[in-house]
């Protein structure tokens, strides 16, 4: 059963971003003090008192926005208020009652919504006289909060659950996979999240950077919940403004918490700069990856996908364990296949070998090369190993000294640990500890 869904809904810069951060008590919209930083849908999962539901920000009705996306913004907006089981009408008290306040007012009125008039900012009481004007808006007495402060919370979750009746009862079923969607801008991210979601979730623009925040769209592949979480792309750390800090960081933030990760790469133009930097920080996370090359239609008379899995492997050879495939994201061409893959690697990341198992395999690398000691130091012993967790899977080799085992030496043993153990196109991480009785001695 799915979750009922709340929708904010208000003119720009009255504080939308601010309330859901509020109510889901996690940093999941960029705030800002410029109007019509928020284009897309976000969307987060609210408790209360052991009832669930879906909050979710909107831009702002009226927006002006810089790269001309005025209609897409609005077109957002009107899907996610037709989608909603109750709204979230949010005003201002400190700009008092505008005419675009009035136009939000006509709008939801039309849509025949249950709607919950809330007045922001009302950071104390001193303020509360000025709200009763926006009753003139024809929704009752409104009430009054601050998203920035936390005043009015649980009066206005305690309100939408009493609209949202039963259906707020059930908790939401955990998803079986998430999957982060990566790459620089105008790789097609939003692309491939509306083909997976099968309705247009997000705005798709030839202008890069329309995309600002992370995402969380909830689609399902053979009876089975997944998300996907549509993130920011990114450029040049140079180029960066600081809207464009936010969002890396939330695109950092959201290849921490995935299962796995799809890196979209554009076939149209070369592997760049950010591109190795997405994958180095895909990596340092040990989070398995797909490398996804987009827009393989446009490619024409160069669509050599062997040639072009070589050339990935020669320019990104940190991740040349990856699986890679081509996709076009407009047609969902091979997309199923994609999903299939992560969810593959998903699997081998959560995979266990027993003890037994992996020392013979260590004994079988030894056999073939052993740590070369530098120069004037004693020889390195690898003398066992143990698996101690999984999702990454990390192993720990216990030694004589773990701090001469070379990081070439560490490179070796992970692509013979790729070859002979059930994690062929996952990352794995290496642990070197000494002995209890080598550690008493160096002491």
């Amino acid at each position: 059963m799915a979750l009922p869904v709340v929708v904010i809904v208000g003119r720009p810069n009255v504080g939308k971003s601010s309330l859901l951060n509020a109510l889901a008590r996690q940093r999941i919209s960029i705030v800002d003090a410029r109007a019509g930083i928020t284009r897309d849908r976000v969307s987060a999962i609210v408790e209360h008192d052991e009832r669930y539901f879906e909050v979710v920000d909107t831009g702002g009705v009226g927006i002006v926005d810089d790269d001309q996306l005025d209609t897409h913004v609005e077109e957002q907006i009107r899907y996610a208020i037709a989608q909603a089981d109750a709204t979230v009408f949010l005003v201002d008290v400190q700009d008092g009652l505008t005419p675009l306040d009035r136009t939000v007012a006509d709008l939801l009125r039309r849509l025949e919504k249950p709607v919950i008039l809330a007045v922001n900012k009302v950071d104390d009481e001193r303020h509360e006289p000025e709200a009763h004007q926006f009753a003139r808006l024809g929704y009752g007495e409104p009430l009054c909060i601050s998203a920035t402060h936390g005043r009015g919370r649980r009066a206005l979750l305690e309100r939408l659950i009493e609209l949202l009746g039963p259906s707020a009862e059930a908790a939401p079923g955990e998803p079986v996979m998430k999957l982060a969607i990566v790459g620089k801008r105008n790789a097609g991210k939003s692309t491939l999240v509306n083909t997976l979601a099968g309705e247009p979730r997000m705005i798709v623009s030839e202008k890069p950077g329309t995309t600002r925040d992370a995402v969380d769209v909830e689609f399902e592949k053979d009876g089975r919940k997944f998300i996907a979480i549509d993130t920011a792309g990114v450029r040049k750390k140079r180029q960066m403004q600081d809207i464009d800090f936010y969002s890396y960081t939330r695109a950092l933030r959201s290849i921490r918490r995935a299962d796995a990760v799809m890196h979209l790469i554009d076939a149209t133009v070369a592997v760049s700069e950010v591109d190795l930097k997405l994958a180095r920080a895909v990596l340092d996370e040990y989070k398995p990856v797909v490398l996804v090359v987009n827009k393989w239609d446009l490619v024409g008379d160069r669509a050599d996908a062997p040639a072009y899995r070589d050339y990935l492997t020669q320019v990104m050879p940190a991740v040349d364990y990856a699986p890679i495939i081509c996709m076009t994201a407009t047609t969902g061409r091979n997309v199923a296949a994609a999903v299939d893959v992560a969810l593959g690697l998903h699997k081998q990341a959560r995979t266990r070998v027993t003890t037994g198992r992996l020392n013979a395999v260590l004994q079988t690398i030894l056999a073939a090369r052993g740590p070369s000691p530098k120069r004037g130091t004693r020889p390195v012993k690898v003398l066992y190993a143990t698996q101690v967790a999984a999702t990454p899977p990390t192993i720990v080799f216990f030694c004589n000294d773990p701090r001469l085992v070379s990081t070439n030496y560490r490179r070796f043993m992970e692509n013979r640990l790729h070859e002979l153990l059930p994690y062929r196109e996952v990352p794995i991480r290496l642990l070197f500890r000494p002995r209890s009785q080598d550690r008493a001695q160096a002491t």
